[in-house]
């Protein structure tokens, strides 16, 4: 018997880079909307509870044409995000109520049961994962000017997904400490771009590092989404 498992979708971005007047959380893939597949994967896997978090001005929509149309009945809330992601994450926490929290983002479409049970026995035994896989190409770190300064080595080095996993009281416990440092951090240019970061920063905790799948990508700009529609061929 699983303990009870929440997922947070975070569905809020505007997708910039996209280069699209819909958010791309709402653009076709085949003939369903991108969130439309995550929210799927969750729906008819062992997750217990769903939290999409959207824009405020988007709540509506999302409910009457993604949640009731498809009958999504494992999401319970539908919040408002916030201006960076940890601020979304941050608002599905406080709807969640669950011993395992899985944060994914809802612009990639093709999480599989596969990962998710993967994800699962390793916040099991760990407290804390996140999905991933090794890079294939070499990796170059670059100064403030562009120049190459280091290669790291490629077989220690993984392109981070998601869904990211956690026990609850290791989730909260770094969010409520990023939100109560977080002017501290801005005046320090630090910006935690993931959940794992938020982990690794504010928790003693270490991250487990799980396989996701190359093909679970997230669809940021057209060309993620013309590859995406040959995924979903």
């Amino acid at each position: 018997m699983k303990k009870d498992c929440a997922a947070i979708v975070l569905a809020a971005g505007r997708g910039k880079r996209m280069r699209s007047e819909v958010p791309k959380q709402y653009l076709m893939l085949e003939d369903k909307p991108i969130i439309y597949y995550a929210l799927k994967v969750f729906q008819e896997s062992f997750i217990n509870q769903v939290i999409l978090v959207t824009a405020a001005e988007e709540i509506e929509y999302c409910r009457q044409n993604i949640v009731e149309k498809y009958k999504f009945d494992k999401v319970t809330h539908i919040v408002a995000g916030g201006k960076e992601r940890y601020h979304s994450v941050y608002e599905g926490l406080k709807a969640a109520k669950a011993d395992y929290i899985f944060i994914h983002d809802g612009a990639r479409p093709f999480v599989t049961e596969e990962i998710l049970e993967r994800a699962y026995a390793s916040v099991c035994q760990y407290g804390a994962c996140v999905v991933g896989m090794p890079v294939k190409d070499t990796i170059k770190i670059a100064d403030g000017n562009c120049f190459a300064v280091s290669t790291p080595s490629r077989d220690k080095v993984w392109m981070v997904q998601t869904p990211q996993v956690f026990a609850f009281d290791v989730i909260l416990q770094a969010y409520t400490s990023l939100m109560e440092k977080e002017e501290e951090l801005l005046q320090k240019s630090v910006k935690i771009t993931d959940d794992a970061m938020a982990v690794e920063t504010f928790t003693n905790w270490k991250v487990k590092l799980v396989e996701g799948s190359y093909e679970n990508i997230k669809i940021t700009t057209p060309e993620d989404l013309q590859i995406a529609k040959a995924f979903a061929l």
